[in-house]
């Protein structure tokens, strides 16, 4: 595993790489990052057909429909997602399914500091080759939905924090949610992901792709599609368009909550039940007393007959708020109004 801080490209930087791997820090001044070795492939030649044809037969790999793989071929779209993510030799970038290496050579060629996760570890040697000239890169096999992230980003050349990944299909959101959380303090996330994610992401109150994951990522943070993608810019291609999202968090969420364990549990049980009105959702969801549901609409100036997609986030912060003080017996009998928000997939 390597574990280091060198500078990337011609700028410099003052990280340093620890040959035996025990953390990042900082070196004497002048010291360089290795001159590209031959064994790793460039991003530009990773970035196209033949280039990952050639890497996946080099390394016996097969794309695995488990992980959702599909490994990006368009030198295009590797462009737009690096001119997205803005990256200087001061920045430090989380990558989540690094795969093969293509996107993660062409971050580390620009940023100071890449920690690189893969849960394949079929992929590990290949992905090691391609970041085999940059030793201020980290490459982390594990899972995203279950590593510590915050481990992986708490220690700065002094830039912003940033997150670029190619998210795998399978659990996009899962793991976008992951990366909005505030404890990790990035600055910005660009991430790519199914078209259809992309739409929800971004979807505004009253259409049809608005959603539990567009409320929870607008309370998080200010989101745009920046690009799509074709499928022909993955191989394999997938059978769906792709897109690329850019997501700036807030500093603080737009709205007041008094507990967001609770607003999360709000807006689940809003999207939960799609077909019935508000205030029925939100009875059949936290185990509410009908009553008591319709009244904390009335409280929230909210219309206990309209749908959870009319809501915008501070209509939900508002019933947060009016729900919070509720007693143990305003609840229906086995309520679970205590209970975690269930998933997102």
């Amino acid at each position: 595993m390597r574990r280091s801080t060198s500078a990337a490209g011609e700028s410099g930087s003052t990280c340093w790489a620890s040959s035996e791997g025990e953390g990042w820090g900082r070196a004497a001044p002048g010291k360089r990052s290795a001159a590209p070795a031959s064994r790793g492939a460039a991003p530009a030649v990773l970035a196209t057909p033949e280039g990952t044809r050639a890497v996946l037969r080099r390394f016996g790999i097969r794309p695995s429909k488990r992980w959702g793989q599909h490994f990006l071929v368009s030198q295009r779209a590797l462009e737009q997602i690096l001119g997205a993510a803005q990256l200087s030799p001061a920045d430090s970038v989380l990558e989540i399914g690094a795969g093969i290496g293509t996107l993660t050579a062409a971050l580390a060629a620009r940023a100071g500091r890449v920690a690189a996760i893969e849960v394949d570890s079929r992929l590990l040697p290949a992905l090691a080759a391609a970041v085999d000239a940059y030793p201020h890169v980290r490459i982390v096999p594990a899972d995203a939905l279950e590593a510590d992230l915050a481990s992986l980003v708490v220690d700065l050349c002094g830039g912003a924090r940033k997150a670029v990944s190619n998210l795998p299909y399978n659990v996009a959101a899962p793991v976008l949610l992951r990366l909005l959380d505030p404890g990790l303090r990035l600055a910005l996330i660009v991430v790519t992901v199914q078209r259809e994610v992309a739409e929800r992401i971004t979807a505004a109150p009253g259409t049809a792709a608005y959603g539990r994951l567009s409320v929870v990522v607008r309370y998080r943070a200010a989101a745009r599609i920046v690009s799509r993608v074709p499928p022909g810019a993955f191989l394999p291609p997938p059978e769906v368009e792709s897109a690329i999202v850019e997501l700036r968090p807030h500093p603080r969420p737009p709205a007041a909550v008094p507990d967001e364990h609770e607003f999360l549990r709000i807006v689940a049980a809003g999207f939960g039940h799609r077909r019935k009105t508000l205030a029925n959702a939100l009875a059949r969801g936290l185990g509410l007393r009908p009553r008591i549901a319709e009244a904390a609409c009335g409280a929230a100036g909210v219309d206990p007959r309209t749908r959870a997609e009319t809501l915008d986030v501070e209509a939900f912060a508002a019933l947060a708020r009016a729900l919070h003080p509720l007693r143990p017996d305003e609840r229906s009998t086995g309520g679970p109004r205590d209970a975690p928000a269930p998933p997102l997939g």
